[in-house]
């Protein structure tokens, strides 16, 4: 990876475009992204991080029946005017902050082709530019720093950088995984050698899984337009960064910041609701009371899951 002027990431792409399957059947008619963790959708949880990184401009790759993203991140002028006839300030400031996080962009995928694809829907709008990548299904906890180490360390190395986290070797069948060098000086920031989407854990060159932020290079588009579908038949992102961590073209070479913190998956069922109590605990309104609720409820019959089989299915 050659060295590298710091960075100017000012934009970045939310891919929104999945059908949430899933969450049948309740992204039936509501986008997963919308799905409430706790009082906020989780994509707004997404496009805060992004502003706390100093990014204003975000466009998000949507499809059909994601109508919703574009209201929740517009202005709602007759519910606001309802909450300023009724003084409830706190309320209104709640309603309004999603519409002033900054910007937001929207344009659909067209067609399910696979992450990579979508993010190729961002070419136009990024330019010549590094952009980040944040997926929705992660959430990085709000004391976390790892999209402004990212950028950092794009700033460093250039290329671009990918965010990775240890998981249990079993489970690196659920990631795309990366084999890494060290770099000299660093502790949390590698060099990526290679990496390979979903492997079988026997053969997976590490533990160390790609999770859902990348800050990349725009030199990445010129690749995707050239890889091939992979697995699943869709553009795989990750085909395009393995090209990358190999290149030594201009904009080449690939980084990886190794992540340590708090992630809230809320990819699948289980672990949305362990997103969801994880930061109901420490709400700042309702966190104590949930807390002692909580303690209590475990203490139960119920909560110590001692019901019948037939009373826990639905």
């Amino acid at each position: 990876m050659s060295e590298s002027a710091p960075s100017d990431v000012v934009k970045a792409v939310i891919p929104a475009a999945g059908l949430g399957t899933r969450f049948l059947p309740a992204s039936k008619a509501i986008p997963k992204e919308m799905l409430p963790v706790v009082d906020k959708p989780a994509i707004q949880y997404v496009v805060e991080e992004a502003a706390r990184a100093g990014i204003d401009d975000v466009l998000m790759i949507t499809g059909r029946n994601k109508a919703a993203l574009e209201d929740h991140f517009d202005r709602h002028w007759e519910l606001e005017a309802a909450l300023e006839r009724k003084l409830d300030d706190a309320k209104l400031r709640r309603v309004r902050k999603s519409a002033d996080l900054g910007n937001v962009h929207f344009v659909r995928q067209g067609e399910p082709l696979g992450l990579g694809h979508a993010v190729l829907r961002a070419k136009a709008h990024v330019g010549q530019q590094p952009f980040a990548v944040l997926l929705g299904d992660d959430l990085i906890d709000e004391a976390e720093t790892l999209l402004q180490q990212m950028i950092a360390a794009r700033g460093r190395y250039g290329g671009s950088v990918v965010a990775l986290m240890e998981v249990p070797r079993d489970q690196i069948n659920l990631y795309g995984c990366a084999a890494v060098e060290a770099l000299d000086g660093e502790d949390d920031v590698v060099r990526v050698t290679s990496m390979v989407e979903k492997p079988d854990p026997a053969d997976a060159p590490s533990n160390l899984a790609v999770i859902g932020r990348y800050v990349l290079d725009p030199s990445i588009f010129e690749v995707l337009e050239q890889t091939a579908p992979g697995r699943g038949g869709e553009i795989q992102l990750t085909d395009a960064l393995l090209t990358q961590a190999q290149s030594g073209a201009p904009g080449g070479g690939v980084a990886g910041v190794i992540f340590r913190g708090n992630r809230y998956d809320t990819g699948d069922r289980l672990d949305y609701l362990k997103a969801v109590v994880r930061l109901a605990v420490r709400h700042r309104d309702i966190g104590a009371d949930f807390r002692t609720w909580l303690s209590d409820w475990v203490d139960t019959d119920e909560g110590a899951g001692r019901l019948e089989d037939r009373q826990l299915r639905h």
